[in-house]
């Protein structure tokens, strides 16, 4: 039995899994309830009782989340949770697995236990279920609406959820593409990036996911599902020394060009009809945050299934940007080097289209730019060309530029500076994804956004920004914290640049970044242009050449938040290794028993000795025949990483 199938923002709660009857309808209504994870390992208890419904987490005997408020905020200020009734409730079993088109392994398990607690508000008698789930690797929440009660939707202005943790626990915390602050639950307060803040909601707040270092444990807090509703902050929660309370934005991270002078982008409520659901509030549980990487896949996993139907024609792949100034040879030359370097993609950004001036008809071309010719010669060598738009001329003319793009044969869309925080906002962007899924166009969206698993309702969005990535040349503890926070909740855009002088990292930190940041859509190259690598050997750069996207296996081998990481992942018969460190130089030992039986030719592209700065620091290459057997000594100078290709030994 599954539940039944909602309108186009509804959720399918039974995400095509094997269930077992619901058993509650038969029984009593109990005030606690609990979902166990398959592997007995993890439970999730909700409980109802004067003050309102509770939610609490152990996990291998340990407490996740101490018993924390649940509830909606309704308009008025009050909430739907204090003094309700119980209704009645259920339990379910979810089992089987499933197959993503593109993703960090094959198949993701799906198997978990689901409980569910309605409850009805005595003031406005809506009926509200509150659905929880555990799974071996992690938990989630949401809440259902079942009846609106006397009106025929809810109007909210936020949530009640908390997450209460234990004594001691140590976050890592951004904001608005900002640096990382490590504070306890009670000092949120991370410092938003200068640049990038714009209109965003002002306070205190977080953005997700949230990365949780415990006592013997390591949690990611993050939101999946999140389809017609306001994306998802964290503050520190009012009268609790170790408690997060839920903020639902109200702004849209980074506006800029509004219509017209005291125009406001505040949207303070929003509506929840019948039949729709929250997002899930999803706590990815681990041993340590190294084993966090490894568990990536429950975002997507909770998220509404495909919704495209047939998406055999997404294809990922690596991609280099055409530089400007625009022009059809010019553009030529990139195919040439893309063909070389056997990238699957070129891209046109900004100011391609039109006059070159922002707005500018996106359906044009610019003087000399000939793009239908350019993409027909991409085409023909195999390659896609991606072109970018931005949000303004969507807001004006999205369906003429979408059948114009089929029409020429482009490949997908970048879309930047595209707003993400309200409820109209991802109304938007789930429209645009979905639309252009519909003309068979990949999407790429940049800017302020954070990944909540829709690659898996629209598998055409195959990747996003919402990092400090190698556009603003972050420093090398930077790059060793977001494989641990930021890049679990889903593809990371982070437009990798090769020896440019203004990296604070070694060039083999920058290969590894292929290998340990997961993106479908990866962008080489970002600031560089042919000429820089023709006429000379760039040996180093074969593993760029050869390195995939997406994977049929992941393993995280090491790795410690903001100290060092150690990645491999098999793409077929291959694995591909990325190493990176902090500042601080390290020397580390690594088994190879992941490689399995059978000889292989190790191909190392290692740090040399340590330049004057990290981008002086030479790559060295190197063969060895290896075996799982055996374990590999990695030296990683300061800012520094190893990339390694391992392959059939010949």
């Amino acid at each position: 039995m599954s539940h039944p199938s909602l309108d186009r923002r509804g959720v399918l709660l039974a995400a095509g899994a094997t269930l077992s009857p619901l058993a509650a309808l038969a029984k009593p209504a109990r005030s606690t309830i609990e979902a166990v994870s398959p592997d007995g390992a993890l439970r999730v208890r909700l409980a109802l009782n004067s003050d309102g419904p509770t939610w609490s987490v152990q996990w291998r005997g340990r407490s996740i989340l101490t018993p924390s408020a649940l509830g909606l905020v309704l308009s008025d200020g009050r909430t739907i949770g204090p003094g309700a009734r119980l209704v009645k409730t259920a339990s379910r079993t979810i089992k089987g697995q499933w197959s993503p088109p593109f993703g960090i392994r094959k198949h993701y398990d799906q198997a978990s236990g689901e409980v569910a607690l309605d409850i009805a508000d005595p003031a406005t008698g809506a009926v509200v279920s509150i659905v929880a789930r555990a799974y071996d690797h992690g938990c989630a929440l949401r809440y259902v609406l079942r009846s609106a009660g006397k009106t025929p939707r809810l109007t909210l202005a936020g949530e009640a959820t908390r997450f209460e943790l234990p004594d001691g626990a140590k976050l890592y915390v951004s904001r608005d593409e900002g640096e990382y602050q490590i504070t306890a639950p009670s000092g949120v307060d991370p410092a938003p990036h200068p640049d990038l803040t714009g209109s965003s909601d002002k306070g205190p707040y977080a953005d997700l996911p949230v990365t949780v270092i415990l006592d013997q444990a390591a949690v990611l807090i993050a939101e999946s599902d999140r389809l017609h509703y306001p994306r998802a902050m964290v503050r520190s929660a009012s009268g609790s020394k170790s408690g997060l309370a839920l903020h639902l934005m109200r702004y849209p991270g980074r506006a800029t060009g509004y219509s017209g002078p005291g125009d406001t982008p505040a949207e303070p409520t929003f509506e929840l009809a019948p039949g729709h659901a929250t997002p899930w509030r999803a706590l990815i549980v681990a041993p340590n945050e190294a084993a966090l990487l490894e568990r990536a896949d429950l975002v997507p996993t909770l998220a509404t299934p495909n919704r495209l139907g047939d998406v055999s024609w997404v294809k990922p792949g690596r991609a280099v940007r055409v530089r400007k100034p625009y022009s059809t040879e010019g553009a030529l030359k990139v195919i040439d080097f893309a063909e070389r370097r056997k990238l699957e993609f070129i891209e046109f950004d900004a100011h391609w289209y039109g006059d070159g001036s922002d707005p500018s008809d996106a359906s044009k071309p610019i003087a000399g730019l000939d793009i239908r010719r350019v993409i027909d010669v991409a085409r023909s060598r195999g390659i896609g060309v991606i072109l970018y738009v931005d949000r303004v001329p969507v807001m004006r003319q999205r369906d003429e530029i979408l059948a114009a793009y089929r029409d020429w044969g482009v490949a997908g869309v970048k879309f930047g500076f595209v707003w993400e925080g309200r409820q109209s906002d991802n109304d938007f962007i789930y429209d645009l994804v979905k639309a252009c899924g519909e003309h068979r166009l990949l999407v790429n969206l940049h800017d302020n956004l954070r990944p909540a698993g829709l690659e898996r309702t629209l598998p055409n969005y195959v990747a996003l920004e919402g990092v400090r990535g190698n556009e603003q040349f972050p420093t090398a503890t930077h790059n060793v914290t977001l494989p641990f926070t930021r890049a679990v909740a889903g593809p990371i855009d982070y437009t990798i640049c090769y020896a440019n002088d203004k990296n604070q990292t070694t060039n083999a930190h920058q290969l590894a970044m292929a290998a340990v940041y997961y993106n479908p859509l990866t962008f080489l190259y970002w600031y560089d242009a042919p000429e820089k690598y023709d006429g000379k050997p760039w040996p180093d750069l074969r593993w760029f050449d050869e390195c995939p996207t997406t994977w049929d296996e992941t393993r995280v081998l090491a790795g410690k938040i903001g100290e060092y990481v150690v990645v491999a992942r098999r793409h077929g018969a291959r694995w591909f290794l990325g190493a990176m460190t902090n500042e601080q130089p390290r020397r580390l030992t690594v088994p190879l028993d992941f490689l399995g039986a059978g000889r292989r030719k190790a191909s190392i592209f290692a740090d040399g000795e340590a330049g004057e700065r990290p981008v002086r620091t030479p790559v060295t290459i190197r063969e060895e025949t290896v075996d799982g057997s055996m374990t590999l000594e990695l030296d990683l100078k300061p800012s520094g990483g190893q990339a390694i290709l391992f392959e059939a030994a010949v």
